[in-house]
């Protein structure tokens, strides 16, 4: 492998230092770093962060490789800075199995861009009416170390507990996607001003809320840990840091477009704003800001979810719900809580890198910019800014609801255990 020397890079945001990289690891950090066989490369300027991890991807395969393929999602992760992504268990057929996990991080070792962690189903097909596999997923050569039936709520109350007290078990987490379904049924937009204007049909808040609730109570009651994916409201923030305050097991994810857009958006009836759970009101998105700054929402993960034109260009009720995000994910986080100053470049690491590595499970994922630590890092140009354009970026598909929008902060280099993956917006391979 290469050796490699990053001239004035800044760690967090700090000072520069030549930054040396040998045998996939750290060697040195200083201002005298030994060059000899190395690769030199100007870094003055740039942030160095650890890699990103997203806990929330949807890469469609195997079944909707249209959209999406293990092949073109790492791609655009590595473009985005991350280093490991965990993609969903909502694919066709359902990653419910040992077969199928075992497909997928077979595919992601052979793309070898991101490590790709398959997430697995907790209830067969998703279904909600019994328990999948779990336990063969866990001890498959995947080690799948979350589940969740993302895309659906597992609603049963007795089948999650089930679900939680057999995690406990196998050391895994139960990542829920928390909506109630008899709230939601015919729901097309957040419940408010908004939807009542568009004539659009109700997600109410409460929905999400009531989940979130009663199952932090089951998590309490079972010992397991509990990871509550897309949060989106006030009041499930309310909920979380009560239930983190009574030493509740329980973590969770905010994404991207919840930071950033709110239901005004829906105005246009542009379905490339339709996502579930829906976009709230300008108030949840300000607390939601709040909540990740405070430690409340541990992360921030995607839910990138790329879909065919004919799912999205079409009439709001048909179309299909959710949103890229890999390649958008940092550059939103500067947008709304490093320019407002809510998170210092420390704090990006936090949310995008160590914490989602630490609820995931992941040892050598999320750690200190450090000698002798793995070289997976990600170079920011703080400075930099670009406009989005859905066509140019590296998935299948194209529907970035940042179309046009001028973002701050640049990816310019991805490194996985010290080999270069993605540089300047292209690809390493």
């Amino acid at each position: 492998m290469t050796a490699l020397v990053l001239r004035g890079v800044r760690p967090y945001g700090g000072d520069p230092v030549d930054l040396e990289v040998r045998d996939g690891l750290i060697a040195a950090l200083g201002s005298d770093v030994d060059t000899t066989g190395a690769e030199v490369r100007d870094a003055a300027g740039l942030v160095a962060l650890p890699g990103f991890v997203d806990l929330h991807t949807h890469l469609r395969e195997p079944g909707r490789e249209d959209t999406e393929t293990i092949g073109t999602g790492s791609a655009a992760a590595a473009l985005g800075g991350f280093t490991a992504v965990f993609a969903m268990a909502n694919t066709d057929p359902v990653a419910d199995n040992a077969v199928i996990v075992e497909h997928v991080w077979r595919r992601g070792r052979e793309v070898g861009l991101v490590d790709v962690h398959p997430v697995g189903a907790v209830t067969v097909g998703l279904g909600g009416e019994k328990l999948a596999e779990l336990g063969t997923m866990a001890r498959s050569q995947a080690r799948v170390r979350m589940f969740s039936d993302d895309g659906k709520c597992v609603h049963d109350p007795l089948l999650m507990r089930r679900a939680l007290e057999y995690s406990t078990a196998l050391d895994v987490v139960i990542a829920q996607h928390a909506e109630e379904p008899r709230l939601t049924v015919g729901a097309q937009a957040h419940e408010g001003e908004v939807a009542a204007r568009l004539g659009l049909a109700g997600w109410p808040a409460v929905a999400e809320e009531s989940i979130v609730a009663r199952d932090c109570l089951l998590a309490r009651h079972t010992g397991a840990r509990l990871h509550v994916c897309h949060v989106s409201t006030a009041g499930t923030a309310e909920i979380l840091r009560w239930a983190k305050a009574q030493g509740i097991e329980v973590s969770a994810e905010v994404t991207p477009h919840h930071l950033l857009l709110d239901d005004e958006r829906l105005s246009t009836y542009d379905p490339v704003n339709k996502v579930n759970p829906p976009l709230r009101t300008a108030a949840d998105t300000k607390v939601l800001r709040e909540a990740l700054a405070e430690g409340v929402l541990d992360c921030v993960a995607t839910d990138h979810a790329p879909h065919a034109p004919q799912d999205k260009d079409c009439e709001w009720s048909a179309a299909r719900p959710g949103m890229l995000g890999l390649q958008t994910a940092l550059a939103v986080v500067v947008r709304t809580m490093v320019e407002p100053g809510l998170l210092d470049w420390r704090g990006v690491a936090r949310v995008l890198s160590e914490r989602p590595a630490e609820i995931a499970g992941l040892p050598d994922q999320g750690r200190p910019l450090e000698v002798g630590e793995p070289a997976t890092l990600t170079l920011v140009d703080p400075e930099a800014s670009w406009t989005v354009r859905g066509a140019e970026l590296a998935s299948i598909a194209a529907n970035t609801p940042y179309e046009g929008m001028e973002l701050p902060g640049r990816v310019v280099t991805t490194l996985l255990r010290g080999r270069v993956t993605a540089h300047d917006g292209e690809v390493i391979r």
